[in-house]
């Protein structure tokens, strides 16, 4: 399982590298993995303090330390 979280956390860090900032979401959604594998991504990201989680009214923002 870890080696999967680790696969979508490199898909993630990817997409966020490329376009700087989206929703989780939409992110989902482009780098084709379930909401749930991308919530384990994000865990694993900010656990190591790679990733900054935004909050807008009711929306996330996903970006890059």
């Amino acid at each position: 399982m870890s080696k999967e979280i680790g696969k979508v956390a490199g898909k993630l860090w990817a997409y966020l590298d490329e376009n700087e900032s989206a929703s989780p979401s939409r992110i989902a959604k482009e780098i084709e993995v379930s909401i749930n594998e991308l919530h384990r991504a994000i865990g694993w990201l900010a656990r190591e303090e790679k990733i900054a989680i935004e909050v807008n009214g009711r929306v996330e923002i996903l970006s890059l330390k």
